[in-house]
């Protein structure tokens, strides 16, 4: 009789440590789940990134030398988000030195790192150039630092992207290159919407 009993304080023990550990298990996978909507939910940054949706007339500028004037020229872009609003997409044409160039600029918002990443690819070149920033609600400017191959010395080159929003209908778009410790304007570009 006192062995039956033994077994059915077991049972009864085992029974509530498996109650236990499922409770815990289902908490666990909870947080998982409230940690990954929030990841993959779209929020205020998403939005602000959605004002650019349309259709821009765009100014090119390039400065070949700090000292000099840049070249110019206009152009156009369509922005739209992509991926259920997670992603901006900026397609861009226009010419460069007399020569038709196509970009593809992407920018993402990232809920965990709380970062802009922007990606910048072109006809003009095989490399991508990254950029990871903030966003700076004082100046409405996202500031980011980023990295590319520079064709001519074949190193890594260090770079500084701006993306200033002006109004719901303007922005700029501008890149500073790091030339031997020092920063220059290398390119502008002026959105106006259509």
């Amino acid at each position: 009789m006192f062995e039956l009993k033994k077994s059915f304080l077991i049972f009864l023990l085992s029974l509530s440590a498996l109650n236990f550990l499922s409770a815990q298990q289902e908490d666990a996978q909870a947080e998982e789940m409230k940690a990954w909507t929030e990841y993959m939910t779209p929020g205020t940054m998403h939005e602000m990134m959605a004002k650019l949706t349309g259709d821009w007339k765009t100014v090119h500028k390039f400065w070949m030398d700090p000292a000099g004037e840049p070249m110019s020229s206009e152009g156009t872009a369509k922005t739209e988000m992509i991926l259920g609003g997670r992603y901006q997409m900026s397609k861009l044409s226009g010419s460069v030195m007399g020569m038709p160039m196509e970009g593809l600029w992407m920018m993402g918002f990232d809920n965990v790192s709380q970062e802009f990443t922007a990606i910048w690819i072109d006809n003009m070149g095989t490399g991508t150039a990254i950029a990871k920033g903030k966003y700076v609600e004082s100046n409405k400017t996202i500031s980011m630092d980023g990295n590319m191959m520079d064709p001519i010395s074949k190193s890594d080159m260090k770079f500084k992207q701006y993306l200033i929003m002006v109004d719901d209908n303007k922005y700029t778009l501008e890149m500073k290159l790091d030339v031997n410790g020092q920063e220059f304007k290398s390119m502008e570009i002026e959105f106006t919407r259509k």
